[in-house]
C-alpha cells in the first residue's frame, strides 16, 4: 500500500522522505517546502560530504555515533547513503564495538524513540500495540529483552540500541527496505541495579521478570507478531544462555524464527573454520575445537560444526568427542556435576582440568575460539602453547565489545610469531610483524544474517533451518580470494559485503526451495529476483506516481 506523500513540514519531519536540502525547486513548489529550506539545491553527492566533514570531526566513538543516529532519525536515505560508501569505518560506530558504550548510556543519549517497547504489564493486549506501528509492510524483526547485551551482560532496555543497530545493518549490507524493518525490546525489568537507579533509566526500574510470566509474554508476543505481520522474519538477539537456548528450541519449528547469538555468529564462526583450512590444510571434518567459553554462542557453533562434521561423513558420536568447552570452572568433563544441559552433550571422559593452558596441552586442539568475554585471557603463554602444537595455529577471539576480546590481532601474531590464523569478533587494525602485514579477519555476523534475510524474503520460507547456515557459511567463505588469505584475512573485505550477501542469500533461498519451505515459487532467473529486493539508498523523484510512502 503506498501512502501519499506528506508535505510542508510534515515532509521534512518524516526520515523516509526527508530529502533536506536536496529536494528539487519541482518538489519544493509542489510539496510546499518553498522557503522552508535555504534556497540552494544540494545534491546527494555533496551532502554526503558535508555529513562525513561533521562525523570525522566529532571528538568521541560515542558522539560520532550520536551524530548518525540523529542523521538517521532526520533522512533515511541520506544515512544509508554514508553507510554503504564507507562501511569499514561506519560499522564499528553503527554496531560493535559502539554500540555497546551506547547501550550503557542509552537513557542519556536519547533523542528520539525507535521502535516498539512492550512489557508484561501489556499482556492480552501485545496484538494491539503491535498494531500501533506504522508501517504495515513489515517483514524483519529484531527483538531483545537485554539480558545479555554483547559481553556487557544486563542492560534492561537500555539494549534497545541492538535490535536498531542490527536492523541498521540489514540495510547497510543486504538492501532491506527500512520501511520493513522493525526493532523491539521486551522490558523484563534488569537484575543491573545501577541501571535500575539510574535517574535516566528509560525503562521499568525492577527487578527482571522470570519463570512463567516471562515464558506467558513471549508465547503471546511470538503468536502476536506472526498475526499481524504473517511470514514475518523474527531474529532473537542477546537473550541470556538458558533463555536463548530454550526459546530458539520452543519455537524454531513452529515459526520462521532464529537466534543470530546462537546461530549467525556459529555460521559465521565455520565460515572462518572453512577459510583457515585452505591455509592450514585442515579440513572442517579433521578439526579438533577448544571453546573458551560455554555459553550459547559456543553451543551455537558446536552444534553447526558438528553438523557440518557429519555431513561430511563424520559419525555424529565422533564428531561431538572433537568439540571441547572451557568454562569458568575448568574444562568440561563428564565427572563434573555442575554441567548446565546444554554443556552435557560436550562433556567428555577426562580428568578433571582447570588450567586453559593445561587443557590445551590436553586437549590439543587445531582451533581455540574465545567466547567468554573475558578480555584479555588469551595470554601469550596460551598462544604460545597453541603455537607449540601446530604450525598454523587457529585463534579466533570472538569476545565483543574490544574490551572484551580474549586478545588483539598484534598479541596473536606476536606470540605465535605470525604463524596464527587469527579473527576477533571486534575489530582490529593491520598489524606489522617482522617485516609483513597482516590483514585481521573480523568475524562479525554482519557476514551472515544480511543475507540469510534477503534469501529468507526472496523465497518467502516458512522456517530457518541449519541447511541454511551451512550453505551461507560455506558460500561466505567461497567468496574470499587467495590474496586476502595471504594476508591473514579469512573473511571478504567488508567493501564487498553488499554483494556477498546477495550470494549468500541465493544460496539460502535454493535450500528452502529444495527443502520444500518456501512459499514463493522459484523464479526463472532467482538471481534477478534478489536483485529486486534490494533497496539502494538513492532519492526518490517526489512527484513521479506511486513515490509515496
Amino acid at each position: 500500500m503506498t501512502l501519499p506523500t506528506p508535505t510542508g513540514a510534515a515532509l521534512l519531519h518524516d526520515p523516509r522522505l526527508n530529502k533536506g536540502t536536496a529536494f528539487t525547486a519541482a518538489e519544493r513548489d509542489a510539496l510546499g517546502l518553498r522557503g522552508l529550506l535555504p534556497p540552494r539545491i544540494l545534491t546527494l553527492e555533496e551532502q554526503e560530504e558535508r555529513i562525513l566533514s561533521n562525523f570525522y570531526g566529532k571528538p568521541s566513538a560515542l558522539e560520532q555515533y550520536i551524530y548518525l543516529i540523529g542523521l538517521q532519525d532526520r533522512n533515511e536515505t541520506l544515512f544509508y547513503r554514508v553507510v554503504v560508501d564507507h562501511l569499514e569505518n561506519l560499522l564499528p560506530i553503527i554496531y560493535t564495538p559502539t554500540v555497546g558504550e551506547a547501550c550503557r548510556t542509552f537513557g542519556h543519549i536519547f533523542r528520539r524513540a525507535r521502535g516498539l517497547y512492550l512489557t508484561v504489564e501489556d499482556r492480552g493486549r501485545v496484538a494491539d500495540i503491535l498494531g500501533n506501528w506504522p508501517e504495515p509492510g513489515v517483514r524483519i524483526i529484531v527483538v531483545t529483552d537485554g539480558e545479555r547485551i554483547l559481553g556487557l551482560g544486563d542492560v534492561g532496555a537500555y539494549g534497545m540500541g541492538i535490535p536498531i543497530g542490527k536492523l541498521s545493518l540489514y540495510t547497510a549490507c543486504a538492501g532491506i527496505h527500512p520501511a520493513w524493518c522493525l526493532p523491539i525490546t521486551l522490558d523484563m525489568g534488569t537484575d543491573n541495579a545501577e541501571i535500575r537507579n539510574d535517574p535516566l533509566y528509560t525503562g521499568m526500574p525492577r527487578p527482571r521478570i522470570r519463570g512463567e510470566a516471562y515464558l506467558a509474554l513471549l508465547d503471546e508476543f511470538v503468536a502476536a507478531v506472526n498475526a499481524v505481520f504473517p511470514g514475518v522474519l523474527l531474529q532473537f538477539e542477546d537473550f541470556a544462555t538458558g533463555n536463548a537456548l530454550g526459546l530458539l528450541a520452543r519455537y524454531r519449528d513452529r515459526f520462521c524464527t532464529f537466534n543470530d547469538d546462537v546461530q549467525g555468529t556459529a555460521a559465521v564462526a565455520l565460515a572462518g573454520l572453512y577459510s583457515a583450512s585452505r591455509i592450514t590444510g585442515v579440513s572442517v571434518a579433521g578439526q579438533h575445537l577448544l571453546f573458551f567459553g560455554a555459553g550459547s554462542a559456543a553451543t551455537g557453533i558446536a552444534d553447526l560444526v558438528v553438523g557440518a562434521m557429519v555431513a561430511e561423513g563424520v559419525p555424529p558420536a565422533e564428531a561431538r568427542s572433537r568439540c571441547w568447552f572451557f568454562d569458568s570452572r575448568g574444562l568440561v568433563v563428564q565427572s563434573r556435576t555442575d554441567l548446565a544441559a546444554h554443556k552435557v552433550p560436550y562433556a567428555h571422559d577426562h580428568r578433571p582440568v582447570t588450567s586453559l593452558v593445561e587443557a590445551i596441552r590436553a586437549v590439543r586442539p587445531t582451533a581455540l575460539l574465545g567466547l567468554s568475554t573475558q578480555g584479555g585471557t588469551f595470554t601469550d603463554e596460551v598462544l604460545r602453547t597453541m603455537a607449540d602444537l601446530h604450525e598454523r595455529p587457529v585463534i579466533f577471539a570472538l569476545s565483543n565489545p574490544t574490551s572484551k576480546s580474549e586478545c588483539t590481532a598484534e598479541q596473536a601474531y606476536r606470540a605465535t610469531g605470525g604463524r596464527a590464523v587469527f579473527a576477533s569478533g571486534s575489530p582490529f587494525g593491520p598489524v606489522e610483524f617482522e617485516g609483513r602485514r597482516f590483514v585481521p579477519g573480523q568475524g562479525n555476523n554482519a557476514y551472515i544474517f544480511p543475507g540469510l534475510g534477503l534469501g529468507i524474503l526472496a523465497s518467502g520460507a516458512r522456517r530457518v533451518t541449519d541447511s541454511m547456515f551451512h550453505a551461507a557459511a560455506r558460500t561466505l567463505a567461497a567468496t574470499v580470494p587467495e590474496s586476502a588469505l595471504h594476508d591473514g584475512l579469512i573473511y571478504p573485505p567488508l567493501q564487498s559485503i553488499r554483494a556477498v550477501s546477495a550470494i549468500i542469500a541465493l544460496a539460502v533461498a535454493e535450500v528452502a526451495w529444495r527443502d520444500g519451505l518456501a512459499t514463493v515459487a522459484r523464479p526463472a532467473d532467482p538471481e534477478a529476483a534478489i536483485r529486486s529486493l534490494v533497496w539502494e539508498p538513492r532519492y526518490p523523484d517526489l512527484l513521479a506516481e506511486g513515490n509515496g510512502r
